[in-house]
């Protein structure tokens, strides 16, 4: 007997990284993979720094700074900088800053921080 193989289309290279990107941007934020239709917080201070063109995440500890800055570039903006932060009670804060050209709380909006 000759066994049925299921032909499966081949995506092309840039759909594959696009979905992985995309798997990976659900996994960033902590806890969304585990709970769904979760609320992103922001606290006051997060908000200040977005008026200063910065975005603050808490993100898994696992995730450094290239899938950050890939995760942050599906929404379009250009990163200037990330920097990483471990607090006390272990999880991993980070901060975002963006090109001058490109408006953090329009970004903010997109992602739905705000």
């Amino acid at each position: 007997m000759a066994l049925k193989v299921k032909k499966e289309a081949l995506a092309p290279p840039k759909a594959k990284t696009k979905a992985k990107t995309l798997k990976a941007t659900k996994g960033m934020l902590k806890g969304v993979h585990s709970y769904k239709n979760q609320k992103i917080r922001t606290s006051p201070s997060a908000k200040e720094k977005i008026e200063d063109n910065t975005l603050v995440f808490i993100v898994d500890v696992k995730t450094n700074k290239h899938q950050i800055t890939d995760t942050v570039k599906l929404y379009d903006p250009d990163v200037a900088k990330v920097n990483i932060l471990i607090r006390p009670d272990g999880e991993k804060k980070i901060y975002v800053q963006l090109a001058a050209d490109y408006d953090a709380l329009a970004v903010a909006n997109k992602i739905g921080i705000i």
